[in-house]
């Protein structure tokens, strides 16, 4: 079959096609997709599931892996942080079926608090890393992925970044599953990771490094015979490819696949012919201080542009100008890259981040916000739709780190500094990831803060996954729900406010600020139903009693409400989720129902 696939979905197709047994992940962007798309497979021996973090769903396909089941955990990133503490013991306990950590970084960001580098974690790790440059290259390398880590008994990184994830590719396969026999748990001790057999391990995780150079090396490959080398990896190849063209002669293209381990061999050959090296590549200068190290090691002195002289920037995306103008900045004392080769690239209008029309989380910040009208309070926030509180008008977000930080970093405030008031935000799937323990630890320690968990009754951001909240699993059917205030409570907090944030706002307001007169630890739930899953019932118009005050507009920043070029306010009725927030901020009467026919 021939199928046009997103880089996501070739991930997802290979896996399934060469016999993963167990798909287990945390919902990102931009990883998300992996997931969304093996849960269209089905088989008597494949099963898939969106865990409640990246920790826990690595654990899962760790142990499944333990019984000889083909495994992969998928998540972004700043979910491998969460990972992190299983993921660097396996590297050492070792695995039996073949075990996949799928981690998508996002340069730039687009979605993301941090850009960090997942390369680095192999070197961390001492674990393998494939880079894959295009979703083709991404379907064929699961294969072999699988195969190294059986063979070597390791968990293997799978990397890609945003613009490989999110591109289509047509692709021409079998749809024909690898059926294998999963041969089930063998008690030894080597599952048992105690000090002596750690260092044991260590000793033997180097050896196997060290094994697999040459065999990881046939991955990586050298293009054109120019004495200009460039070394390169992932999605940059391309932008090399394109800003070359034209001058191909000149250059020698090394395409890193396998980032980490790096065959010395296979360097020195590249390198030895070589005028100079140019190191194109996003983030970090991964392979920029590894092949540098070999060259050093092996006594070869050489030209180097990179990172590490600032002809390569450190942050953000690549693209094909953005190489060309680096390749200029190296090479223009040759003038054989004119700069009037550049294009000018069309800029898009930026647009200010903003809660959707209707979102529920508006009035839920705005309830609070006018319930500690001139009071110093100190807000914290989280991952998730809600980081967007920090935004105008709504402005009531001080910090925001990492999953589940809001609570705690709410108590090292009130800590630090208990004149003022913390009101620590968290949404529901983030507060099953990782806000629990955070609650459990301000009840344990007497913390005194006010936590607003905003449960619209889905994962939203990343494309409205269930999570442990909702009681439904990955394909919908009945999982058993878990309820927020019964954690709440079974923890200890008897302080509990279950608020309702369509209905009425002055109400609201008074109920929260009555809640807030009593300083001792307490828990607002926010629930109603994230916008986008429920269907519109009716909408609001602006009537000729407006006064262009604006009132409207410049309290809910809802992206529904605008003004034409006369200053005539106006609701677009296609955006209008008909939530009704915006009438309770005009004194006029100006804003009237309309009932969807």
């Amino acid at each position: 079959m021939k199928k046009v696939l997103m880089g996501n979905e070739a991930v997802a197709y290979s896996l399934f096609i060469n016999g993963v047994n167990v798909a287990v992940g945390y919902p990102g962007t931009p990883s998300t997709e992996v997931i969304e798309t093996l849960k269209n497979f089905q088989d008597d021996d494949f099963y898939v599931e969106w865990s409640t973090n990246e920790k826990v769903a690595l654990e899962i396909a760790a142990g499944a892996s333990l019984s000889g089941a083909r495994s992969v955990a998928t998540m972004k990133q700043v979910g491998l942080n969460v990972a992190a503490d299983p993921l660097l013991s396996l590297s050492v306990v070792g695995v039996e079926g073949g075990l996949i950590v799928f981690v998508a970084d996002d340069p730039g960001p687009h979605s993301s608090q941090t850009e960090q580098d997942t390369r680095n974690f192999a070197r961390f790790c001492n674990l393998p890393v494939f880079d894959p440059s295009s979703p083709k290259e991404a379907f064929e390398l699961i294969k072999p992925a699988f195969e190294i880590s059986e063979k070597y008994k390791l968990p293997v990184l799978f990397r890609m970044t945003t613009r490989v994830c999110h591109s289509n590719q047509s692709i021409e396969f079998e749809f024909k599953r690898e059926k294998r026999k999963i041969k089930g748990f063998e008690k030894k001790p080597d599952w048992v990771i105690l000090p002596a057999l750690s260092y044991i391990k260590h000793m033997e995780l180097e050896q196997k490094l060290q094994d697999m150079k040459k065999e990881l090396s046939a991955y990586n490959k050298v293009e054109g015979r120019g004495k200009i080398g460039i070394v390169t990896g992932g999605v940059s190849y391309f932008y090399v490819k394109e800003a070359i063209k034209g001058f191909e002669d000149l250059f020698s293209i090394l395409k890193i696949t396998v980032a980490h381990p790096l065959d010395e061999g296979f360097i020195l050959e590249f390198a030895k012919d070589k005028e100079m090296l140019i190191f194109i590549e996003e983030l970090d200068p991964v392979l920029e201080e590894e092949v540098k190290l070999i060259l050093f090691e092996n006594g070869r002195i050489i030209s180097t542009y990179g990172k590490r002289n600032g002809y390569v920037p450190f942050a953000g995306e690549l693209d094909v100008d953005k190489v060309k103008y680096i390749f200029y900045k190296v090479l223009s004392d040759k003038r054989f890259l004119a700069k009037n080769t550049f294009t000018d690239v069309l800029q898009i209008p930026k647009r200010q981040a903003q809660f959707c029309a209707g979102c529920p989380h508006r009035s839920s910040f705005l309830i609070v916000k006018n319930a500690t009208k001139d009071k110093d309070i100190i807000f914290t926030g989280d991952i998730g739709c809600y980081t967007l509180g920090f935004a105008k008008p709504i402005t009531t977000t001080d910090t925001c780190l990492c999953m589940g930080a809001s609570i705690t970093m709410a108590q090292g405030l009130n800590i630090a500094d208990s004149s003022k008031r913390v009101i620590a935000f968290i949404g529901d799937s983030t507060f099953f990831h990782s806000g629990i323990t955070g609650l459990v630890n301000s009840y344990y320690n007497r913390h005194n803060i006010t936590i607003c968990i905003l449960d619209n009754l889905t994962t939203g951001m990343t494309g409205f996954q269930p999570h442990p909240g909702t009681g439904k699993k990955i394909y919908g059917e009945e999982g058993r729900k878990v309820s927020i205030e019964s954690i709440v409570k079974g923890i200890g907090v008897e302080r509990i406010l279950l608020i309702d944030p369509y209905s009425d706002f002055t109400e609201n307001v008074d109920k929260v600020r009555e809640f807030l007169n009593d300083e001792e630890l307490g828990v607002i739930v926010f629930r109603r139903e994230c916008a986008n899953l429920k269907s519109r019932e009716s909408y609001f118009k602006i009537n000729k009693n407006c006064s262009k005050c604006r009132a409207c507009l410049k309290v809910t920043g809802c992206p529904a409400i605008d003004e034409d070029e006369n200053g005539n306010i106006f609701i677009d009725s296609t955006l209008c989720n008909g939530c009704g927030l915006c009438k309770n901020f005009c004194r006029y009467s100006a804003i009237e129902k309309v009932m969807v026919k």
